[in-house]
Parts: C-alpha cells; structure tokens; sequence
C-alpha cells in the first residue's frame, strides 16, 4: 500500500503546474521542452509534436491509478487546448504510439465511465475524433509501393509536399512499419473506417514476405521502397522489439488466426537462434549461428512480458532475472550491456519495459519475489532519479548524473504498471482484464474484436512453417494452471541465475597488483590484443585460439573450445572473439578516407609519375594541407621501422621508405617521427602485390590516441614501391610530393623554371622544348580529366551466401577500401555444419571495405622492374611508359571532386 501511494502521490506533482501545454517536463530546470526553443536532441525530438504529448499519453494511466476526476479535467484540456494541424514533422511511429494511441485509451476508458453513470456523462466521443483527424494526417506517409510507411511525416503537409520538408527517406525500422496495427485496427473498428485497419496490415504483409526465409527472421531497418533489408542483424531489442510484440496481441485482440501463425513462426526462430539463456543475443539473418554483435540493449527487458503473454514462462524467468541483477548493481538497467554485464552505454532515460515484464510474471506466478522487484524499482526512483520537479532520466547509471529529461512514457507506462503491480482488485474501478496493453500500455477492449469487422481474417495465400509447438497453439495461456500445486517453480528456475552478474564482472585488478603478480589477471582483450606480442599469443593458446599467417600478410583467427586449457579459458576465448567480431564490425563503419598520391617530381620526372596510394587515419590530413609534404626521400635503418631508427642523420627532414609488417603503423610513424622525417611511406612486403589486383588500403592507428603523430604517412602496395626503390638505385635524389591529389606541373614548380630538358648520368643533354610543349598540348592534366572511380570507401557488407569464409586482419592495422566476399570483415560460420569460430584479427583496426568486386582503377601500370636507360631519353618515351597511370589517377581524381 505505501508504494502505491508513493507512486500515485508522484504523478501530479509537476508536469501541469511546471510544463503545460508543453509537450515534456524538463525536470532539472522546471519548465516545458517545446520543440524548436530548446537545442535539438537530434531523432528523439521527433516524437514532440507541439500537441501537449505527455497530457495525451498520461490519460488512461489516471483511470488506472482511480483519478477519475482528474482524468475529467484532463480530458476537457485535451480537447478545448490540443492543436493536431501543425507544421512540424514528427515519427509517425511515435506519433501512433503514443497520440493515437493516447487518444483512444483515453476514449476507451472515458465510455467505460460513461456506461457505469457517474463520471463523464458529458463526453461524446471527442477524444475519438482527434484520433481519426490524427489518423488521417499520419496516412501519407504510407504513399509507397511496398505500403511501409516513411518514418516521419508532416501534420499540416504530409510527405512529399514542397513545405513537408519530409519525404526523402528510403530507410525505416522493422518495429516502426510493423508496431501500427493495434491503434490503425481500434481506430477502424471504432469508427467503421476501415482504411486504417487495411494500411497497417499491408504493412505488416510485407515485412512477413520479406522475412529471411531460411531463418524465418527480420533485420533491424529496411528499405521501404525495394523491401530490401539495410541493416540485417535480427534481435528482440531496439528496432524490431514491438514488431513480434504486436503480430501475437493482433492475434489476442482481432482474432486473426494469421497473426498468430506468424508470431508461432517467429518466436521458434528467436528461441532457435538468439535466445541463449538467459541471454538474448543479435544474431545475423543470413547466418543465424553468428552473433552480430556482444552487447545488449535495454528494450529487450520487454520480452519477458511477451513470453508470459506466449506462455513461455521458463526463459522469461531466466532472462528476467538476469536483467533485475543488472539493475541491482547499477541501480536502474544501463541502455546497453555487455554479454559480461559490464556497462556499454551508461543512459537510462526511465525506460518502462523491465517494470512491464515485472507485472507480467507477477500476474503469471503469483510469486511475491516480484512485489520485491517492484519495490526496488520504486526506491530506486525516489533515490536516485526523484527531483523537485519530477522524475530525470540518469545520463550516467555509474556516476547518477541526471539528465534534463522526462519522456511521456514514464508516466504513461512506468506508473502504470508498477501501481497495477501493487493493487488489489478492490482498487481498482474497472477490471483490466477485459482490455490489451499496446505497447506503450494503453489499454484497448477486447470487445473490438467483434466490431466492425471488414477484413478478412485469415490470409489463405501465405503459407507458415510447420512448427513443433505443443506448449502454445491457439489459444492465450490460462494462468491459473500454469504451476498447479508447485509455488515454488520460478524460485526454482531463478536460483542458478542468482550470482550470474557477479561471477562474470572480474573484480577490478590494481597496477600494484599486476605487478606483483597477485589476483587474477583480466582476460585479454580484443582491443588490446597484438599479433606481435608473444605473451598474447601464449593467451590466445591457452583459450585454444590459434593464429594462421595468410600468404596476403594478414591474419586469421580460427577457436577450437576441446584444446583450451579449461573451461574457463574456452569461455574467454569465445567472448575473446566475439569481440574480435565486433571490433571488425565497427571498424567496418569508421569513416573512410580517400586515395591520395605520390608524385615523383625529381628528374627525370618532373611530376609526369602519380603512385595511387593508401591513406592513414592518423597523422597530417593531405586533404586540409592543399600544398602537400614534399622532400627527398631516404630508406630508414632498420627497414621495418619498429625500433630507433639508427640512420637519423639520413632521415631527417626527408620523406622516410619503409617496410610493412612487424609491428604497428603508428608505431613506425612515431620512431621516424622521433628521427626528423617530415613524412613517411610504407612498402608493402608482399612481392607483387600491386594496385592493379588488391583493393586499395588505408592505414588504422593502434587503437590508442595518436595526436602526437602530426607528419603525413602512405602506404604503397610492393610493385608501386619499387618504382620508387629503383628510381633511387637509379638517380639517388629523388624527390616526391605527398598529396590529396595529383597537382599539375605549374604548381609544382611555382616560381620556378619547369626544365624542358632532361639529364642523364654523363650530362649528355637533350633539348625537348618543342616535344614537350607538343605532349602537353594533347594532354588534359590532372585536375582537367574527367574519370570514374570510387573512393577508398570502407563500409563490407556480409555476403548473402551461404557457405563458410573468414574475416582476416593485418598484423599491421591495415584497412583495406575494397575486398571480395571471401574475405569479409567477420568470422562467417555455416548454420548447417559445426565448426571451429574464426575472427578477424584488426589489431586493434583492421577494417575491410566495400565488399564488392570491383577493382580500383586509381593505380598505375608501371612495371616495378622498369629499366631506367642511362642515355637521355625524350620526355614522350616516359610519358608513354606512364600514360595510363595518369589517366586513370585523374579519373578518380575527377571522381573525388
């Protein structure tokens, strides 16, 4: 009784008097989030709408908590005060579940009062036809092909008007086309419109078309004109969660036998793939024994909830329990952690779905461990996130930094479930059984499920899989025969789970200890592990990780659990590399960099030889220094540059050459740093390797900070390097520019006299006036040409196949723009068939580009064993020997502008 009152007490105490007629309550600062008057939170801000949002949402939670008069007063606001026709663009996902769907919980509840003769005797259905102006602004957002809906849509213009300032998004998630039909259905069959009814199904149609066949699961976002899927990672988490959650409570609330089939289908996918007790894990679509990524987020605390709803109540016990230890060491669930249950993303903006789940397994087992669930949330709140002025999400679950924020869903959900959690029947006005939860809690009649009734209820052209599901075939559980006569039968599944968190977060080792060699040692870490080091190498066997040089000079991860050393060791070697997949993954995503260029500009050169070469993500950025770095070159000592370089006198103030390999990029750029070099190239070690076949490369740092690196670094694949060994062998001076791009003689040597003559080694000389003016006159240069080509662009898509392939990395971090589908940037491992777990080793950032085959037409063609005649040679024979290199240099340099 003491914590219902706490939460009741609470919900009146600001958001009128400190917010109205804003859409939110800031809570530090006690004043209204009006959208367009306070800085942009970016996509949050979407579901803000200027239509006093948090008033809307919060309607049926003051029937549930028996504020009936408030609920009149309210109503009256909502009517008298709420402007739907503005013109701002919000999330129509949001913009249902919340407005839509807060306008007809609130009708709901308002003729159930209505009917029982005391309250609202005045009402006449306005708060219904609010919902239907609303449902008819949110409709052109489904002008497409497929019936998705555009995620956002315009209330005064709609999508594709020229004031709309919406309409060309391609992209949608699955959760925000697939979470309409509960509102879209009620508000159909409430009006006998059934328009609404007919746009979300559609919808929902084509997201089950377009499932992954094999797997039977959905991505995360896709395309909402093709269908085709953009992000294909599969979880019960953010971007899909309220899709599954909506196709089984259609089922309950319309009784179209479809959806649950649908949801059958689905949910035996989940618990085949993703569900790994009492973990629930991203999986990929296409290959749905790989884990997409090692972390979970908290909108999978919702799940439990659906399961109780599924009848499955094993697993939701397991996984409830895990989160609610979570919450115990932090207090309030972190918006992100890891598969160790360490803090990924420390937020927590007051989210509702662990309190939901909560709800649930109390109304299914009755076990009064969840009133003391419920009880800790609740003091946790009052704790930690109560403030004057309300309730603020906390920015921070390690430190309690608050944020400036209170979502309408705390109060349309959070309140509402714990209070429902708390009382007794006879607190109760109304009886809660006979109405469904949407996903953001408000309540709809069963009853609508003989209303109106305009579509077909059973879809006979799509055909299900065939499922083994005995435990739940067409009916919703009976909870009252879920556990005869064993009250004991979720303390029973929850014990093992007790200690889950704690036994997997290591207790924190001190420098002193480490170095006394007391305590365990921390497991290694993907981020911190080097091919190079042999201690790591001792590691990674004792997990039964081995290590396999490639001919390329990259390297492949294979695991094998049977020959780690323990139990133990095969577990750390199993998280070892799934953080080795989703260091690959996130590598995949950083930012690339474009090509840049080495242009000999010495004799007998003078600028007519551009090398295509690889950037680095760290050091000189060529493209905010237009003038380049240019100098003399000059090998380094010892050639691999990981040690001192102990010729500095012949490095300094000069561009140094390096070989690749032996240890990390960075690592050579700050010895020959140390030595005076003003920039560096590195030489690929591989014989022959050369543009002409590889992707283009570009350079990653060593996964710590390196802005101390300030000289610019290239890399060069071995046949283009040796042009430049042999030019030394040749001339000993040789001179290049590093660049962005290639640059034209006149800027080159600006100021200077361009030699229209070349000289050999006996002086001889050649006068080339006339042939040299003759070739450029047929000559575009380089900033002239027109040219396709692609950057070094480093975003790898998995391929769709099946079979089995490797993610490979370089013991330098070396990142390659470009790579076919056999070497991807993650372990790929086949459904069908065990096998040993294979990773990519990045060291720390090894990240493969563009997946595509395609070839870089950015390279020259010089032979890397090109004979330089000792006579003097006209300026057209060199030319000619280059000729294609420089056009196709300037077609991606054309490509670049």
């Amino acid at each position: 009784g003491g914590a219902v009152g706490t939460v009741t007490d609470a919900l009146f105490c600001s958001p009128q008097e400190h917010a109205y007629p804003a859409d939110e309550l800031m809570p530090l600062t006690c004043r209204g989030r009006v959208r367009g008057q306070e800085p942009s939170r970016g996509d949050v801000d979407d579901a803000l709408g200027k239509f006093s949002l948090t008033l809307i949402d919060t309607l049926d939670t003051l029937v549930v908590l028996n504020k009936t008069k408030e609920f009149e007063e309210a109503v009256k606001k909502v009517i008298k005060d709420v402007n739907l026709d503005n013109d701002i663009v919000v999330s129509v996902f949001e913009t249902n579940i919340r407005v839509l769907g807060g306008l007809l919980g609130g009708h709901s509840v308002a003729i159930m009062l209505k009917e029982k003769g005391e309250y609202m005797q005045w009402y006449n259905g306005e708060l219904l036809h609010m919902a239907k102006e609303l449902g008819y602004k949110l409709l052109p957002a489904f002008n497409t092909t497929s019936g998705l809906p555009y995620p956002r849509v315009n209330l005064k213009f709609g999508v594709r008007h020229p004031e709309a300032r919406t309409g060309t998004e391609t992209d949608t998630c699955t959760a925000c086309a697939g979470t309409l039909i509960l509102e879209f259905a009620a508000l159909s069959r409430f009006t006998g419109t059934s328009i609404f009814e007919e746009y979300a199904r559609k919808a929902l149609d084509f997201i089950w078309e377009k499932r992954q066949r094999s797997s039977n699961l959905v991505g995360v976002t896709i395309n909402i004109h093709t269908g085709d899927w953009v992000r294909k990672d599969s979880g019960v988490g953010a971007g899909i969660d309220s899709y599954y959650e909506y196709l089984l409570k259609a089922y309950v609330l319309l009784g179209d036998d479809s959806f649950l089939e649908r949801f059958n289908t689905h949910y035996d996918a989940i618990m085949r793939y993703i569900s790994q007790p009492p973990l629930l894990l991203d999986v990929h679509i296409h290959k749905p024994m790989l884990n997409a990524r090692t972390w979970m987020d908290s909108l999978l605390a919702f799940f439990p909830g659906l399961q109780v709803l599924k009848g499955d109540i094993r697993p939701a016990i397991e996984t409830h329990e895990m989160l609610y230890q979570v919450i115990k060491k932090h207090n309030f669930l972190p918006e992100a952690f890891t598969t160790d249950f360490r803090v990924h993303w420390a937020q927590h903006p007051l989210r509702p779905e662990f309190a939901e789940s909560t709800y649930f397994l109390y109304k299914a087992t009755g076990d009064p461990y969840y009133l003391e669930v419920g009880k800790t949330l609740i003091e946790n709140l009052n704790k930690y996130a109560r403030v004057p002025c309300g309730f603020a999400a906390m920015k921070d679950v390690r430190t309690g930094s608050h944020e400036d924020r209170m979502d309408s869903f705390f109060l349309a959900e959070m309140f509402k479930y714990l209070y429902l959690l708390f009382a007794d029947k006879e607190d109760m006005i109304f009886d809660i059984e006979d109405y469904i939860f949407t996903t953001e809690a408000h309540l709809l009649p069963l009853w609508l499920s003989t209303t109106n009734q305009t579509i077909s209820k059973k879809n006979t052209s799509t055909e299900y899989t065939e499922l083994d599901d005995s435990n739940f075939d067409w009916t919703c559980p009976n909870t009252q025969i879920l556990f005869p006569n064993d009250p004991m039968f979720a303390q029973s599944i929850r014990e093992p789970l007790k200690n889950v968190v704690d036994k997997s977060c290591p207790r924190g080792i001190s420098r002193a200890e480490e170095s006394l060699g007391s305590g365990p040692k921390p497991p290694l870490r993907a981020r911190d592990f080097m091919a190079s080091n042999p201690e790591h190498l001792e590691i990674l066997k004792k997990m039964g990780v081995s290590l396999i040089h490639l001919k390329d000079g990259r390297v492949q991860l294979v695991q094998h659990a049977v020959q780690a050393a323990s139990s133990l060791d095969a577990e750390d070697g199993l998280r070892f590399m799934q953080e080795m997949i989703e260091l690959s993954s996130q590598q995949q995503k950083e930012q690339q960099l474009p090509p840049r260029a080495v242009q000999i500009v010495s004799h007998p050169f003078f600028g007519r030889v551009v090398l295509t070469a690889g950037p680095a993500q760290f050091g000189m950025d060529l493209s905010k220094h237009k003038a380049g770095t240019r100098g003399f070159v000059a090998t380094i000592k010892p050639y691999n540059g990981c040690s001192e370089i102990t010729n500095p006198e012949a490095v300094k103030e000069k561009i140094a050459l390096m070989q690749r390999g032996q240890c990390m990029f960075a690592e050579k750029a700050r010895n020959i740093q140390k030595a005076g070099a003003i920039g560096g190239i590195v030489i690929d070690d591989n014989e022959g390797s050369s543009s002409d076949t590889a992707p283009l490369f570009q350079m990653a740092g060593d996964g710590k900070n390196t802005d101390d690196i300030t000289i610019p670094m290239l890399f060069l694949f071995n046949k283009e390097g040796n042009i430049i060994l042999d030019a030394i062998r040749e001339y000993e001076a040789v001179e290049v520019l590093l660049s962005d791009k290639a640059k034209d003689r006149a800027t080159i040597f600006k100021g200077k006299m361009i030699p229209n003559y070349i000289i050999d080694s006996n002086l001889e000389i050649e006068n080339m006036d006339q042939k040299s003016s003759e070739n450029d006159s047929h000559k575009p240069t380089s900033e002239e040409a027109p040219s396709e080509s692609q950057d070094a662009g480093a975003v790898s898509e998995e391929p769709e196949g099946g079979g089995e392939s490797s993610a490979v990395g370089d013991p330098d971090p070396l990142s390659p723009a470009s790579t076919d589908s056999s070497s991807v940037s993650m372990a790929d491992v086949d459904p069908h068939a065990p096998g040993p777990t294979e990773a990519s080793a990045p060291e720390p950032a090894c990240a493969p580009g563009d997946s595509q085959p395609q070839e870089q037409n950015t390279q020259t063609e010089a032979n890397s064993k090109a004979h330089w005649d000792r006579k003097v040679q006209p300026m057209e024979s060199i030319l000619a020997d280059w000729n294609e290199d420089i056009e196709a240099f300037e077609m991606m340099e054309k490509d670049e502008l």
